[in-house]
């Protein structure tokens, strides 16, 4: 009987491990690190580095500030596409996607 109830908890425990790592491997994005650089191809990769602060100068240089939520996606091909979030409902659904 006892046996059963640890095998019990034992798979509930598994599974909900399972579930948090399935998330994590799902690609759920974080916030990015201070001096942190981001590349995304046109094919959907994307890459990211810390570049040193010589080189981090360097690109503050030809850098602009983001003055909205931006989105990206990619068709069944794997093609990168950045969406138009310039009205108020397309800035709406970017917003709470982010949160």
């Amino acid at each position: 009987m006892n046996s059963i109830k640890l095998a019990v908890i034992a798979g509930l425990v598994g599974l909900s491990a399972s579930q948090a790592f399935a998330e994590d491997a799902m690609g759920t994005m974080t916030m990015m690190k201070g001096g942190e650089v981001m590349a995304i191809m046109p094919d959907g990769h994307m890459g990211t580095m810390m570049p040193d602060a010589k080189m981090g100068a360097e690109m503050m240089k030809m850098a602009k500030p983001i003055k909205h939520c931006m989105m990206m996606m990619t068709d069944a091909k794997g093609k990168a596409f950045m969406i138009d979030t310039s009205t108020k409902k397309a800035q709406a659904e970017c917003e709470k996607m982010a949160m």
